[in-house]
């Protein structure tokens, strides 16, 4: 009976994952940003995929190899087939400029390892240069997962990268030399004088049944056929 209830919980359930994210304060040409706290979700089913932050999501559909990219601040979502070609996503003002915003990834493995949690980790150093702005990161990445890491590596990683970090395929191809899931990551930046620095760390990885909705893009929001320059801002 316990074994029959065990199973009727997880029926249906999917895995999720909860990430801390910290950013410090920064001033930059007069505004200054106080330090923040979040919370970032990703929901991994059988046939999709959903990062989840309080500004901006992505969500993956597996059965029509799509992505849907949304601003929860501006009400609206962008539809891309994968692989997803950043630069056709482009504003017409900054398609001109598709070639300066190219991004050049390295990637080596540091050799040391850490338990972060319950999970041991591998660490590795990545560096992320674009117009002269060179972006230091280091990531702690783990095999001991309770789902399929190849197919989530294989269908998911790639997607996700571009979504978050606007990589093209080169990039991403880089990006996969990093063995595992991330559980860490620590990335700091400088530009004009101000430094940048934000942290992200994996606290759970469990079974769920995920919420309504969180594999749809919300209702009223609108469509739009490229990114919009606050997109690109962050805003």
């Amino acid at each position: 009976m316990t074994a029959l209830l065990i199973i009727a919980a997880f029926a249906g359930a999917d895995i999720y994952i909860k990430s801390n994210v910290h950013t410090d304060a920064f001033a930059v040409m007069g505004q200054s940003q106080p330090a923040s706290d979040t919370v970032s979700e990703q929901w991994i089913g059988d046939t999709a995929f959903a990062m989840i932050s309080p500004d901006r999501s992505s969500v993956i559909d597996l059965k029509k190899n799509v992505m849907y990219m949304i601003n929860h601040k501006a009400k609206t979502y962008l539809e891309t087939s994968l692989p997803m070609d950043f630069a056709k996503l482009l504003p017409p003002e900054m398609a001109s400029m598709a070639s300066m915003m190219k991004m050049t990834v390295t990637v080596n493995p540091t050799g040391q390892t850490k338990t972060i949690g319950q999970w041991k980790c591998s660490g590795y150093d990545v560096t992320i240069q674009m117009m002269m702005m060179p972006m230091k990161m280091l990531v702690w990445a783990t095999d001991n997962v309770p789902f399929d890491l190849k197919a989530y590596m294989d269908k998911v990683y790639g997607a996700s990268l571009q979504a978050q970090m606007r990589l093209d395929e080169a990039s991403v191809a880089e990006m996969k030399k990093i063995k595992g899931f991330w559980i860490s990551s620590e990335t700091s930046s400088e530009m004009m004088g101000a430094k940048f620095r934000s942290v992200t760390e994996t606290v759970e990885i469990s079974k769920k049944s995920p919420p309504a909705g969180v594999y749809s893009v919300p209702a009223g929001y609108a469509k739009q056929d490229k990114f919009s320059m606050q997109d690109l801002q962050g805003k």
